[in-house]
């Protein structure tokens, strides 16, 4: 499978970017603190349904440098925005996976021309939307489950909900620590996307979205439970719903097959 694998520059700063595979454009926009290599379970299965996958380190994460002055949820849709010019495609679908779907769904309202179809997995509205379990939340707002794997593993069942899809307690989880340790955030990174999902909310303009979009969500999600799923599918114009029964905050690299079997077919 082809990757190309570099740093371009994006409104003056690095951004670390990743194009892998052939086909339709598929621009993913990963969640809090994440790199491109969490992606590699879903990417692999997207790209042998003929999907082209586009990833980045958004500043501050993986080894994309840090910005002094951190963007909000505008600037971080714009900065994909612009990330897509600069690799020369005028649009692409656009998958965002938790704090990566808060800027996909800013990315559709501000620059609608760019999204032909919208994905959006565990993910939610934000202020308006029906926060998570406390002990998950206070476990999101640290960023140790990258830099200690001891900590990850003790917390990820209460911070994620079910992990593994049945591989007997997860080379799925061991694949997310490598990874995660691998290229951890930068504590400015990672306080900066705290601050800019701070008072950030959807809710008054779901209904003025027009790409065709896909809701997925994990039954047992902690972080964000799945009736944030159902508010954004009732809000968005003929928005389709799966909610994944048993699956965590991670079901998009836990159930990568399935997962990427419903995208492919929403997408085509």
């Amino acid at each position: 499978m082809t990757r190309l694998l570099t740093f371009v520059r994006v409104d003056g700063h690095l951004v670390r970017v990743s194009v892998r595979g052939d086909g339709r454009p598929l621009l993913l926009v990963m969640g809090l603190g994440g790199n491109i290599e969490m992606w590699d379970p879903l990417e692999q299965a997207l790209n042998q349904r003929g999907i082209q996958t586009i990833a980045y380190d958004a500043s501050g994460t993986g080894d994309s440098p840090t910005r002094l002055v951190p963007l909000r949820m505008p600037g971080l849709a714009s900065q994909a925005a612009h990330l897509l010019d600069t690799l020369g495609y005028p649009a692409a679908d656009v998958l965002g996976v938790s704090f990566g779907g808060a800027v996909a769904q800013e990315l559709a309202r501000s620059h609608p021309e760019r999204v032909r179809r919208l994905v959006l997995a565990s993910t939610t509205c934000g202020l308006g939307g029906v926060p998570g379990h406390p002990v998950a939340l206070a476990l999101l707002a640290t960023p140790l489950r990258y830099y200690s794997p001891a900590f990850l593993r003790l917390t990820a069942n209460t911070l994620y909900g079910p992990t593994g899809n049945g591989d007997g307690d997860g080379a799925r989880l061991q694949e997310q620590l490598k990874a995660r340790r691998a290229r951890p955030p930068t504590l400015w990174g990672y306080v900066g996307q705290l601050a800019a999902g701070a008072g950030w909310t959807s809710l008054p303009w779901l209904h003025r979205l027009r790409a065709p979009t896909l809701v997925l969500s994990g039954g047992a999600d902690r972080i964000v439970p799945p009736v944030n799923a159902r508010i954004l599918a009732r809000r968005i114009p003929d928005a389709r719903l799966e909610i994944v029964p048993g699956a965590g905050h991670l079901l998009l690299m836990d159930h990568a097959e399935q997962c990427a079997a419903s995208i492919g077919a929403f997408l085509d």
